[in-house]
């Protein structure tokens, strides 16, 4: 019976290296909010201390060695709260901006066909979002073809690329 409770106690051991490891990831952790925006941080679940600690941090971005300790205070914080809602609500926030990224790549393919093609990327588009008004398209891509054989500045495919990002993100 002994050694049953011996190999317990050995199971919940955890070496140095792994502690040592599990606090740089928790301070990584930290890095990370820090670099946020105020509106993201917003977004987060963090208590109000640890909101003010990394508000703090990038207040003293700037003075080398007192970041430094800040986002190791940081890191502490960290040991001692769950940090899964803080880690999930980050991917949530990375999965988001890799969305946009590729909704804004997207958008601007369209844009090139229709400024390339005319009525038949625009009935492409239209396919995709059934809500565009194809007369407002078909107007603004006339306007830039008109532009670009006058020489003239971009303007209308620009208002093309707004109207786009306009009618896929209602």
């Amino acid at each position: 019976m002994h050694d049953s409770q011996d190999h317990d106690q050995d199971e919940d051991l955890v070496s140095k290296s792994q502690l040592k490891r599990d606090a740089e990831a928790q301070q990584e952790l930290g890095r990370q909010l820090v670099d946020l925006s105020v509106g993201k941080l917003d977004k987060m679940p963090l208590d109000e201390e640890l909101l003010e600690a990394i508000l703090l941090a990038q207040r003293i971005r700037n003075k080398r060695e007192g970041f430094r300790r800040q986002l190791q205070h940081i890191g502490k914080m960290m040991r001692h709260r769950d940090t899964a809602p803080i880690e999930q609500a980050l991917h949530e926030l990375e999965h988001a901006h890799h969305e946009q990224n590729a909704l804004f790549h997207q958008l601007e393919k369209y844009r090139d066909a229709i400024l390339a093609d005319g009525d038949s990327a625009i009935q492409d588009f239209l396919a995709d979002y059934p809500l565009a008004d194809r007369q407002k398209l078909r107007q603004l891509y006339r306007q830039a073809q008109k532009q670009q054989q006058q020489g003239k500045p971009p303007a209308a495919a620009r208002e093309l690329f707004k109207y786009l990002r306009e009618v896929a993100t209602v």
